[in-house]
């Protein structure tokens, strides 16, 4: 940490607030970056000629297709991603809805790749897109699954924040979840990281047996009932552990190979 070259940092502190923002001034990158107005005007000129920013008519900067062509070859560089996509494909031609496959990063979750539906109404997710590990059905499995003394550490040091409605923010009442869906191998969340929206979520795991990530199928609230949540559990877990499969897990613990109807406690997993 003490070897972090300032110049370098001090360009990511300005290129971070493009993750929640489209196009910025100069005014709003220093305010956003806490970094001086004298500096940001220095720093651009150097980003923009490398190709990480550009600058419309109006004098805003966004970021650079650069960047585009470094996230698309990470994508590919996945290999989780390559195994997971005709599994997600073939899940989602099935069930007809929005399939979502979701790693862990650090402290959060982050959605790496996803499959839309034609549905008129749909939900819209942003691949890149993350949320803590307490939030979201995606989320809290990865968190369920985690080895204990790392789960704990999480639990004793997570700010429990609301994004929704939905949300838990009670430690109690979010222990009890982690372990109901530990139990079952599968977590279900409504209105959790927007409103009026449901996820359904299985654990992936490595070849090592630990947890990886998640797939999850989402959307609108509505279109997910008890009876249709009970008929889509088994459904996504025998896709979930054909991944894991597929990564070189041999020992995919029991719950989460369970695939019968009666593993599904729909209103548990609403509230």
């Amino acid at each position: 940490m003490q070897n972090k070259n300032k110049t370098v940092v001090r360009s990511m502190d300005l290129l971070q607030p493009f993750l929640s923002h489209h196009k910025l001034n100069i005014n709003e990158m220093a305010r956003l970056s806490g970094i001086p107005k004298t500096s940001v005007h220095r720093m651009i000129g150097s980003l923009e000629e490398m190709g990480f920013l550009t600058k419309d008519k109006d004098g805003k900067y966004e970021l650079g297709l650069v960047f585009l062509q470094f996230g698309n070859l990470v994508a590919e560089r996945l290999d989780i991603r390559h195994i997971a996509l005709p599994v997600m494909e073939k899940l989602r031609d099935e069930i007809a809805e929005a399939v979502h496959l979701v790693l862990r990063d650090g402290n959060e979750s982050i959605y790496i790749e996803k499959l839309d539906t034609d549905h008129p109404v749909r939900l819209f997710t942003k691949i890149g897109k993350k949320a803590p590990l307490y939030a979201g059905a995606s989320s809290r499995i990865i968190l369920a699954f985690l080895p204990e003394e790392e789960r704990e550490a999480y639990m004793n040091e997570a700010e429990l924040k609301p994004f929704a409605s939905g949300t838990i923010t009670d430690k109690g009442r979010l222990a009890e979840m982690l372990n109901k869906s530990k139990a079952t191998g599968y977590s279900f969340s409504v209105s959790e990281l927007e409103n009026y929206t449901a996820e359904l979520s299985a654990p992936i795991f490595d070849h090592t047996g630990q947890i990886l990530g998640a797939l999850s199928v989402a959307g609108l609230e509505i279109q997910f009932g008890e009876e249709r949540v009970a008929a889509l559990v088994p459904e996504l877990q025998r896709a979930a552990n054909e991944i894991s499969q597929k990564l070189g897990c041999t020992a995919i613990p029991a719950a989460a190979a369970h695939d019968t109807k009666e593993s599904v406690n729909y209103e548990a997993s609403k509230r």
